[in-house]
């Protein structure tokens, strides 16, 4: 089983801006470019899921008006990690302490009031137990956090105890990676 995990493309926001579940657009002409070069990437007849944040959604519409084989539809799960009151500030303006406790507590820490990494973990973790359980081939157009932890999970990683073991790449703005999933791990 194939699954493909797409970036949507760069969001327009400031350089250096702490954004998860903040709803910002991403550049059309590049969620344009790369909606065209993933249709002619995908095989046919693919179950497409997708964030629900704009920047997720408006690359999956431009993907299913170019090919209306695919069909979509949206997963919340998916979205980017909820950054409580960090979303919309620098991350330079985020206090030295607070950066630090999450560090400290990767999984648990609740980042600015909002989500902690084993939440996202546990939620991703339930889209991919379901994509694994349809046994087809699915799209993801979503978010750098949620691919990171899709990453782990193929790993069979369903916990992230410290920062060090959290993946530091996931594939660049309106790009893609594809995991190849063995037999032997499809049985959850």
């Amino acid at each position: 089983m194939k699954l493909w995990l797409v970036r949507h493309a760069q969001p327009l926001v400031a350089p250096g801006l702490c954004y998860g579940a903040l709803d910002l657009p991403a550049d059309p002409c590049a969620t344009r470019q790369a909606a065209q070069i993933l249709a002619q990437a995908l095989p046919q007849n693919l179950q497409v899921i997708g964030s629900p944040l704009q920047r997720c959604e408006r690359l999956a519409h431009a993907l299913q008006a170019l090919r209306p084989d695919l069909a979509y539809k949206t997963d919340a799960r998916l979205a980017e990690m909820d950054f409580g009151n960090w979303e919309g500030q620098t991350w330079d303006a985020i206090a030295r302490a607070e950066l630090e406790a999450w560090t400290d507590d990767f999984a648990h820490w609740r980042c600015g009031g909002g989500e902690n990494v084993q939440n996202l973990m546990a939620r991703v973790a339930a889209v991919w137990d379901a994509s694994v359980a349809a046994n087809q081939p699915t799209v993801w157009i979503t978010h750098a956090g949620v691919i990171r932890a899709a990453t782990l999970l193929a790993r069979g990683q369903r916990a992230v105890q410290h920062a060090a073991q959290w993946p530091g790449d996931a594939c660049g703005f309106g790009q893609w990676c594809v995991l190849n999933l063995p037999t032997s791990q499809l049985a959850v």
